[in-house]
């Protein structure tokens, strides 16, 4: 029954991506764009540019027959603000307005300045410089489609002590260096990456060096942490206490691939890698905040304390600050005469007001501009926080008056109101199609801070509300928005992000690799409370994507962050190589857990309780692999906060955990989980399971294939069946059913990685990650038991394996096709790594199997194969 069911949510992820094509029966409407477009004419012969033609789709939309669509040539569109689509340029269900790329082209909306120009000015460095335009500002800079890195010091420099102020360190050479506003401190501590700039750098007192953070960053990552806990976040507090490294001075310049920006004199310099030749070199210095941007109305709506200066309180009164209830803000203003008032003027089309419910409230009418529309009662039998009991939407666009009047009960407790300030109008129906984006930078940390929370969710380092790590594409209230093998690298920003609610809208077939931020955001963190079903983020999928090298500049974020959502499917995704967690799911923490389970896991009595409308989400049949390769307290999988219904997680294989693991990890609050049917394999001494705390509660786990017993159930009401182990990578049946169903299933490229699922590995193996050597993906399989044996069957005429030899390796066995074709060795004085150690070619067309077995020598490692 198990396996029937991991075969239909197959059969349901491969019609929904199937479902993205294009609208069938009737002929599109096509126009032409190019990068050289001009005029208006739109057409193959005369192709305009990208906002000629989106213009030119809204007088075709209304008359439409079928799709309306924009062909877009292959070339570089050069970006420096974005695409921008709003309301008016939404297609309709039925004839979608379709964004893609000309059959067999590569159409590139690139936010990039391309540098030319460069002279070496420092010999004895190896430094090369060119020209910018003064002004430019970037964290980013790509050498040949490679990542640079901004000139940084050596990981953990030490020397450092924590002062008031900053850090103090011994060593004096760090007041020689220039620009001091422009360096960033940054700290790797726990879950967290935060940073801050420096304000200046002076002389020690005893000689050495002290750096002073900027005031206002410091307070925010050091002495004054934002802490609101639930719904927000939790009770842990790492903070900036440390340095990890320092980075972007000139003064750090030498090692090759590091990168400096002076901005205010308008040069870029660079240490070119090994064979670069500059002259010749595609050097690209994003310079665009974003790329795509869809938008409808009204935009992020996020709750307004009870203490905003334009709430008028008529009557007797009181503030109760401090709480500690879960009221926004820990304050409320209450009331126990009937008749006492609460009023709000406000310019838009509704207003949510937010109160605390229990045995002890009552009655209060809603009356809008002097008219009652409803009494609405905040009776309830368990004191929640936080509950939208006021609800008045659909007003006329215009300026409005609410009130709220105490009719019954004890108390009336007003503790926050959203005003939604338009029509809710999403943008919608549109599709993107085979088009690349790539090269954006965001600049807000170099001034300002990275003041992080968890996976890639900040605090805004003015207001010290949540925000997050803007996207190079985003979708501001969108609904049946789709992207379908669409391409999104070489940013320093996010990836793709499905925001501010929005609906029925996919990703799909799509590359999301070599990301600044996190690959793919659905949903947000602050709508918890939420009630009404147009102001949800509901039936989004991120369906048969690589998601691969997110988090290359904040090494918190994951591959695919869900926050609150009902009906979100995650579906055979390759999600990998990421500093911190593959995936992270919900919000909340134990927000939606009762008191008594708050108070069995030792949080504060009386509790922060309220709720949340989360649920019925699907993950399902991802491959998630090599993750944690730098932060701790993650999993390839990670699960937070309480459920409103039931969600699934069946037939996903996790693998390669490198530092600080749990591999399902439903964390703090997470509720009503099915989690079943999953393979974990090479746990590497994580557990496979972690339900750490009370506060989890009413999962269900059952049917799992580990290479672990190591688990934890410290949850409530958890209906849970040990896994089935096996430790020699002889998967049964059932399991390999599994493994052979997860993931994307696309094309095989010609280098497989080592942790590629049509390898199968045999023995006692383990994998190692974040190695610094040179691997492919920095990682690599090994194993020091002979016998021990890796296969793989490809389709091809030839293959290599690709190990690391060295001084501690030996001979390794080879069978092709199952012929013993003898030994070979990878044993050598010096260390090579992605080395082909054996190789065959002029095979007969067709499938072929190798295996390669360890005979001799203290490690056998495989890091990869190359398929001709």
């Amino acid at each position: 029954m198990r396996i029937a069911t991991v075969v239909a949510h197959l059969v349901t992820a491969t019609a929904v991506v199937a479902a993205v094509g294009a609208t069938p029966g009737r002929p599109p409407d096509v126009l032409y764009a190019a990068p050289s477009g001009h005029g208006s004419a739109c057409s193959s012969y005369a192709p305009c540019d990208l906002s000629t033609a989106r213009d030119r789709v809204r007088g075709l939309v209304a008359h439409a027959r079928g799709d309306v669509v924009v062909e877009l040539r292959g070339g570089t569109y050069s970006l420096t603000t974005p695409l921008r689509l709003g309301v008016q340029d939404s297609g309709a269900p039925g004839h979608r307005v379709v964004y893609r790329a000309a059959p067999g082209q590569t159409p590139v909306l690139s936010g990039a300045r391309k540098i030319t120009g460069f002279r070496k000015t420092d010999a004895a460095k190896n430094v090369y410089r060119a020209p910018v335009p003064k002004g430019t500002a970037s964290r980013e800079l790509f050498v040949d489609g490679v990542r640079a890195q901004r000139a940084r010091t050596t990981q953990d420099p030490g020397g450092f002590s924590v002062s008031a102020t900053g850090f103090t360190t011994a060593d004096a050479s760090y007041a020689s260096w220039t620009n001091a506003p422009g360096v960033e401190v940054v700290a790797n501590n726990g879950w967290k990456q935060l940073r801050c700039p420096l304000a200046s750098i002076t002389p020690g007192a005893a000689g050495g060096s002290a750096l002073t953070v900027d005031p206002g960053c410091w307070t925010n990552n050091h002495t004054s942490v934002p802490n609101p806990s639930f719904p927000f976040n939790g009770a842990g507090l790492p903070s900036l206490d440390r340095v990890t490294w320092l980075e972007n001075a000139y003064q750090l310049l030498g090692t090759p691939g590091q990168f400096y920006l002076d901005s205010d004199a308008g040069y870029l310099y660079y240490v070119p890698r090994p064979g670069e030749d500059l002259a010749k070199a595609d050097v690209e210095l994003p310079v665009a905040p974003e790329l795509l941007d869809l938008a409808g109305t009204p935009g992020h709506l996020a709750p307004l304390n009870d203490t905003d200066w334009r709430a008028t309180y008529t009557g007797a009164w009181n503030y109760s600050s401090g709480r500690h209830l879960g009221d926004l803000g820990a304050d409320v203003h209450y009331t126990q005469n009937n008749g006492d008032a609460f009023s709000y003027t406000f310019t838009g089309t509704g207003i949510q007001v937010l109160t605390e419910t229990n045995a002890d409230e009552g009655d209060m009418d809603v009356y809008v501009d002097g008219v009652k529309k409803q009494t609405v009662s905040a009776k309830s039998t368990e004191r929640l926080a936080q509950q939208a009991v006021v609800s008045v939407t659909g007003l006329a666009k215009g300026k409005h008056t609410v009130r709220v009047v105490k009719a019954g009960g004890d108390y009336l407790l007003i503790d926050a109101f959203t005003v939604i300030p338009d029509v809710v109008a999403p943008v919608h129906d549109i599709a993107f199609e085979g088009i690349t984006f790539a090269y954006a930078t965001w600049t807000a940390p170099s001034t300002a801070g990275y003041v992080d929370n968890q996976a890639g969710i900040l605090w805004d380092p003015a207001t010290r509300t949540p925000t997050r790590i803007p996207a190079a594409v985003q979708v501001h209230r969108g609904a049946r928005i789709a992207f379908t093998g669409v391409t999104v690298q070489h940013t320093g920003t996010s990836g793709i992000d499905l925001a501010d609610q929005t609906q029925d809208s996919t990703v799909s077939g799509s590359s999301i690799t070599d990301i600044g931020g996190s690959g793919v955001d659905v949903g947000e963190v602050d709508d918890y409370y939420q009630t009404q079903p147009a102001l949800m983020t509901s039936g989004n999928t991120v369906a048969g994507n690589v998601v691969q090298r997110p988090g290359q500049e904040y090494q918190d974020a994951v591959g695919v962050w869900v926050g609150h959502s009902r009906g979100t499917t995650l579906s055979h995704n390759d999600i990998g190589y990421t500093p911190y967690s593959g995936v992270s799911i919900g919000w909340g923490w134990g927000w939606a857990s009762s008191c008594a389970l708050q108070a069995k896991q030792g949080l504060a009595d009386p509790c922060l309780h309220g709720t949340t409308y989360t649920g019925g989400n699907h993950v399902v049949g991802n491959h998630v692999h090599s993750v944690m390769g730098v932060l701790f307290d993650g999993g390839p999988v990670y699960t937070l906060g309480g459920q409103a219904s039931g969600s699934e997680f069946v037939g996903n294989v996790l693998g390669e955990c490198i530092n600080g693991c749990n591999m399902i990890y439903h964390d703090e609050g997470s509720s009503l989980w099915n989690t079943h049917d999953n393979v974990v394999e090479f746990s590497n001494g994580s557990l496979w399971l972690n339900l750490w705390t009370p506060t989890i509660h009413d999962d269900s786990i059952h049917g799992n294939f580990t290479d672990t017993d190591r688990y934890n159930n410290s949850g409530t009401d958890i209906d849970l069946t040990p896994s089935t182990v096996v430790t020699d990578g002889r998967w049964p049946p059932a399991a390999q059913a599994i493994i052979d169903a997860a993931g994307p299933h696309l094309p095989p490229a010609p280098v497989l990685d080592d942790d590629d699922l049509r390898i199968s590995y045999t023995g006692s193996w383990s994998s190692s990650g974040s190695r610094s050597y040179g691997d492919l993906e920095n990682g690599v399989h090994y194993t020091q038991q002979d016998g021990a044996s890796a296969s793989i069957t490809f389709t091809g005429t030839g293959i290599s394996l690709l190990t690391e030899t060295n001084s501690d390796e030996g001979d390794i066995g080879v069978t092709l096709d199952g012929a013993d074709k003898g030994t070979v060795s990878a044993n050598t004085a010096q260390r090579q790594t992605r080395f082909p150690v054996y190789s065959v070619t002029g095979l007969a067309a067709g499938r072929h199997t190798l295996t390669v077995s360890k005979k001799s020598g203290t490690y056998f490692l495989v890091d990869g194969f190359r398929v001709k």
